[in-house]
């Protein structure tokens, strides 16, 4: 039997269709209805649909008045504010190509993205860092916040395929790479919303994320307002310590948040009091059991829901409150998508392992790589586009997650997923977090190194001990190295490439 899921497709998105028009759809019939709530401890700044289609509208407007057209791109160098999601869906609204990014980023590193884009202006934050000799336009945020109050432009619908907006990932060569997506995309995650979120109308849904990060502005904020429900969004400046004040007292009824922030919650909070809180969410990187286990103790048996999905092709493997998980995998391919587990051949057998892979029709799938058409063709393998990350189905379809290609590890020829090895160590009596990756200590000769934070040094012979009991020697680290913390990439996921330079030479 062959490792694919399908179980039918899709309904197809509608023609003619509009990103922003889909996701405000519900505005008309719930003027009134609280579409965002930012919260703080002053207070929460409320946002009904009416008000939020309204600013949507209008920087539309003003976006086409400043000359912008339809099929333009424009770089997004925007701070953690509501200013970003609605210019986001602004420009989406009138045809204008967005392109979120991170406010982390370095102004050299947005260099290369202008001088890869050449994007017809830059909306910019003072605050947020950006080449100052770019000579494109660039509009302020006091600026956007004046085309809040023009008269709202008009949706430019049109065909589903086009392009709607663009966001960047890590590319395997160390560059960034440019993926391009169509307005259908948020079609497609209509399958998350039973396959994962378990979301519905009168749902509050509090996502822990910057307003400025994909994944909040897809499960946080997007989802939400596209069946009617309420995106709870903390504003910036509030502490991870306070969240379960906030889930509280707003009535949260979904909590969505990366696994560190849960780690992070959970270190401040052995117990949670959070009576409306139906599950929580997780996506970004694998979600340790320790980690999952720890919540359901302390919210006396919640659950967290995992998927799995990538910039390409957001989530499209999860767990949810109809189809749960079964312990070690994240769940299975959500219905109405078509998913494999392949090798060089196609479809490998189920039970073996090989690259997670996801139907070229799908809805969701990106459009692909903006100016670079051989690199996109790379990723495609007959039907399918390669994830580039190993995992294995079950017969029921669940899918175990085996880590990504780049990241698995050769030792004396095993091959080795670190998150295997990793979710074994976390649990070591004194170890707050580890990561492993495979170090060349000569030439083709390759050792597992675990590198660690601690409180206080720990007995190298204990931490060997205790992997030996637990993990068949060619997984267990040959080297323990203790380091002040992680190193982590923009989007907070722990960097094994980093890692590998933190090994002690000689």
């Amino acid at each position: 039997m062959l490792a694919v899921f399908d179980r039918g497709a899709p309904a197809p998105c509608p023609v003619p269709f509009n990103m922003a028009a889909y996701v405000l759809g519900c505005a008309d019939a719930l003027p009134e209805k609280t579409a965002l709530a930012v919260l703080s401890p002053a207070g929460p700044d409320i946002w009904s649909y009416a008000r939020l289609k309204a600013a949507v509208l209008g920087t539309g407007a003003g976006l086409l008045a400043r000359g912008f057209r339809p099929g333009d791109i424009l770089l997004m160098r925007l701070g953690n504010t509501v200013e970003f999601p609605l210019a986001y869906l602004g420009a989406i609204a009138v045809g204008i190509v967005p392109v979120p990014t991170s406010s982390m980023l370095t102004a050299p590193e947005v260099a290369k993205m202008v001088a890869q884009l050449s994007p017809a202006g830059i909306l910019r934050d003072a605050g947020v860092a950006c080449p100052d000799d770019t000579g494109l336009p660039v509009i302020g945020t006091d600026e956007l916040l004046a085309m809040r109050d023009l008269p709202p432009a008009d949706y430019a619908m049109g065909d589903p395929e086009r392009l709607a907006y663009i966001i960047f990932t890590s590319g395997t060569s160390g560059n960034p790479r440019a993926v391009c997506h169509a307005h259908r995309a948020v079609w497609a995650r209509r399958m998350m919303h039973d396959g994962w979120c378990g979301l519905r109308s009168d749902d509050r849904l509090l996502h822990a994320g910057a307003f400025n990060w994909t994944y909040t502005l897809g499960t946080g904020l997007m989802d939400p307002w596209s069946v009617g429900a309420t995106a709870l969004i903390p504003a910036e400046g509030v502490a991870i310590e306070a969240l379960p004040e906030l889930l509280k007292a707003n009535d949260a009824t979904i909590f969505a948040a990366a696994p560190g922030v849960y780690r992070k919650l959970l270190n401040h909070h052995p117990k949670l009091d959070l009576p409306n809180l139906r599950h929580g969410l997780s996506a970004g990187e694998k979600l340790s059991e320790t980690i999952r286990a720890q919540w359901n103790a302390a919210t006396g048996g919640k659950l967290i829901f995992e998927a799995y999905g990538m910039s390409e092709c957001s989530t499209f493997i999860s767990a949810s409150p109809t189809a749960l998980a079964t312990q070690g995998t994240l769940g299975r391919p959500q219905v109405g998508r078509r998913v494999a587990i392949v090798d060089d051949d196609g479809p490998v057998e189920i039970g073996q392992e090989g690259t997670i892979a996801i139907a070229r029709s799908d809805p969701g799938l990106m459009l692909g790589y903006y100016g670079a058409e051989a690199e996109t063709a790379e990723r495609m393998q007959g039907a399918w586009f390669l994830t580039g990350d190993h995992g294995a189905m079950a017969e029921d379809g669940q899918i175990a997650y085996l880590g990504r290609v780049d990241d698995m590890m050769n030792a004396g020829g095993y091959r080795v997923s670190p998150l295997e090895v990793e979710a074994v160590l976390h649990h070591a009596p004194g170890l707050r977090d580890v990561g492993v990756t495979d170090i060349e200590v000569k030439e083709d000769a390759r050792i597992i190194a675990a590198f660690y934070t601690s409180d206080a040094a720990l007995d190298e012979d204990s931490l060997r001990r205790y992997a030996e009991d637990r993990l068949a020697r060619y997984k267990q680290p040959r080297v323990w190295v203790r380091i002040d913390a992680m190193p982590t990439n923009p989007n907070g996921k722990l960097s094994r490439r980093a890692l590998k330079a933190l090994y002690p030479a000689g």
